[in-house]
């Protein structure tokens, strides 16, 4: 019968930090398994020690030869976060194994610098690539990193001014739990040019007010652009129409370079910016109401320079007032107001000329299609679900967007 293994967590205080159970644990084991500085932290004792660092190959191969000795395998804090624990859990079943967590040193360092780390976005640079974490760094609140030795604080703080990401306060958290503890505090531009101890978290919590910089990229697509390419208010997280939905929901809308279009609740003007790309002969209408928003999306068309984009500053249905009747009309938002937009459009929009509605309830899905219907308008609905890939622990793992509705309509000539 194989036996159980064993998964402690282990701090950087080493046997100090670790509960009675744990210590049992390590005490009665005949093998224990781990990185160096783990098995360093663990009196000397009878029991063989196997030395596995990163190479997940020799660690398996060293689970596979255990038989039915009784063994722990020691890992850094909570195993089952940004730990070893589920890599090991899937690869051989959870039959397989007893997980005893210690406090992750993530959660130390947010209770140091005293900041709710509920919402916050968490990863490990030991497997995610730097890009991929500067670009999910842009758009959040608070930040907690895993840094290694050679993707250290100074690093990422290099990343990320390179990217114009200036508007975090960076907190680094080194030997937590130890008489050596320490939390140096400091802008981006500061924690650059120091030096800090391995044993590190790096903590990032953005400044009060702070909008979204776009990344600096000099590459411009005619539509599609990434999400980071656009200045973004804040706190309003993912209200921008994510890169997929656009290209989809600009497809539909069969713009011409001569069109005349509409973005009702342009916001931030993703869509309206790569609209007027489009449309570079025509007119695209940005209507927005929130006036952050409306100064966001000037500075964004500015950078994507599309003169035919013209930003109006109001509330709709009275901002369009005097504006030509459009070729196409995209609506986007939230809240009920949504189909008593999508009325008062329809009417003015050109025979022939299509729309495109944003919504994201069913509730609104349900109101727009009866008003498209009841205006004679060609329609049809389609639902949009994105994940886009995450690579954990040299697998690829799916985070998904929120689902969302586009319901089209056409004019019949």
């Amino acid at each position: 019968m194989t036996a159980r293994i064993h998964i402690v967590g282990i701090g950087d205080d080493g046997l100090d930090g670790l509960t009675g159970q744990a210590r049992l644990l390590i005490d009665l084991a005949s093998v224990l398994i781990g990185p160096a500085p783990l098995l360093d932290k663990i009196p000397a004792s009878d029991a063989r020690r196997i030395i596995v660092g990163s190479n997940l190959e020799q660690l398996e191969q060293s689970i596979y030869d255990l038989g039915d000795r009784h063994a722990v395998v020691l890992a850094g804090g909570d195993p089952l976060f940004y730990g070893i624990a589920r890599y090991l859990t899937e690869t051989f079943g959870k039959d397989r194994f007893d997980v005893v967590p210690h406090v992750s040193s993530m959660q130390l360092a947010f209770a140091r610098v005293k900041e709710s780390w509920d919402d916050a976005y968490l990863t490990n640079l030991a497997n995610q690539s730097l890009d991929r974490v500067v670009d999910n760094i842009r758009t959040a609140e608070r930040v907690g990193i895993f840094t290694t030795e050679e993707i250290s604080p100074a690093v990422v703080a290099e990343a990320l001014l390179d990217r114009r990401i200036d508007y975090f306060t960076a907190y680094i958290c080194e030997n937590l739990g130890t008489p050596r503890e320490t939390v140096t505090q400091g802008e981006l531009s500061s924690i650059r040019s120091q030096s800090f101890s391995g044993m590190n978290v790096m903590i990032l919590v953005r400044k009060t007010g702070a909008a979204d910089r776009p990344s600096g990229s000099t590459h411009r697509r005619l539509f599609g652009n990434p999400d980071d390419l656009f200045l973004q208010s804040r706190p309003k997280r993912g209200l921008l129409t994510p890169a997929e939905v656009r290209c989809i929901a600009l497809s539909e809308l069969d713009l011409t370079p001569q069109s005349t279009v509409w973005d009702v609740g342009a916001g931030s003007g993703s869509l309206a910016i790569e609209a007027a790309s489009i449309a570079n002969r025509g007119k695209v209408f940005a209507i927005e109401m929130d006036a952050e928003d409306y100064g966001l999306m000037i500075e964004n068309a500015k950078m994507f320079d599309v003169p035919s984009l013209i930003p109006v500053h109001g509330q709709a249905p009275d901002a369009w007032k005097e504006l030509p009747d459009p070729d196409a009309i995209f609506v986007g938002g939230t809240g009920r107001v949504v189909p008593e937009l999508v009325a008062a459009a329809v009417p003015r929009l050109a025979q022939g000329g299509r729309i495109v509605v944003n919504v994201s309830s069913p509730d609104n899905l349900v109101s727009v299609q009866n008003l498209l219907s009841a205006a004679d308008l060609i329609h049809d609905v389609r639902m949009i679900n994105i994940s886009r890939g995450q690579h954990q622990m040299e697998r690829v793992r799916f985070e998904s967007l929120n689902p969302t509705f586009l319901v089209l309509g056409r004019k019949s000539k």
